[in-house]
């Protein structure tokens, strides 16, 4: 029996691929609980035409993630923060504090979307990476001074 997908199911495919399974399988399992519709012609054009609006609206939000990338890719953070001896910071500066001082430059970003290993504990400087995309990352100088 030949099935299309509705959603990612272990050991079988992802959603919107088109499977072959048992027939028991597909009648007593997978169509009953909506997780695969019969691999018509109307439902095959449908997948077809959602796969074109999926490929256009990622391409949308990659240009996007582009522009911003450009954008960010010049701006540049000073934290400051108390040290104590050997230039060590007391506390850390984490990815939040990173966020609040580019929401205070006027560059709205999630803090989910920075990337660091591990929070900067002593001064320098250090690039922090940003994810605006899969394939879109952009790199951010951040400078950590003494008050």
């Amino acid at each position: 029996m030949k099935l299309i997908l509705r959603e990612d199911i272990d050991n079988l495919g992802k959603s919107g691929e088109l499977v072959t399974v048992k027939d028991g399988f597909g009648r007593n399992f997978l169509l009953p609980r909506k997780k695969a519709v019969l691999a018509s012609e109307q439902n095959l054009r449908q997948l077809e035409h959602e796969k074109s609006v999926q490929t256009a609206r990622s391409a949308k939000l990659k240009g996007v993630a582009d522009e911003q990338a450009k954008k960010l890719g010049a701006v540049k953070v000073t934290i400051k923060r108390k040290v104590g001896e050997q230039d060590k910071l007391f506390g850390s500066v984490t990815v939040l504090d990173i966020a609040e001082a580019l929401a205070a430059q006027g560059q709205q970003v999630d803090r989910r979307q920075l990337h660091l290993a591990e929070p900067i504990k002593s001064l320098g400087s250090y690039d922090v990476e940003l994810r605006l995309h899969r394939e879109v990352t952009a790199k951010i100088k951040v400078d950590v001074v003494a008050e």
